[in-house]
């Protein structure tokens, strides 16, 4: 199969699919290991990031670059950041409307 294919099939089954409901059917604890946890506090732990790539459009990259520009942080870093805190609202959202259902 090509590559194409495949990736079309999977566009069809995530347009078809509601795949929020198959990820949050059970209910998850999200509890860090206690040495992670102290790592990650004291700044020992080395972050190991992976490398994607994404098609943005160049006038949204102009302003991102401005942004972290006033800001005085890197622009890959902003970017990680506003994921950061959409992961965490998006989480929260999920687990809120879970709250919800089981009441």
């Amino acid at each position: 199969m090509k590559k194409g294919k495949k990736q079309k099939d999977w566009i069809k089954y995530y347009e078809e699919r509601d795949i929020l409901k198959e990820v949050t059917d059970d209910p998850v604890d999200l509890v860090l290991d206690k040495d992670l946890r102290q790592e990650i506090l004291s700044g020992k732990r080395k972050r190991n990031l992976k490398n994607v790539t994404i098609k943005v459009d160049p006038l949204q990259i102009m302003a991102i670059k401005k942004l972290s520009n006033m800001k005085s942080i890197p622009y890959q870093t902003l970017i990680r950041h506003w994921l950061a805190e959409g992961i965490k609202h998006e989480l929260d959202s999920v687990i809120e409307g879970k709250r919800g259902i089981d009441r």
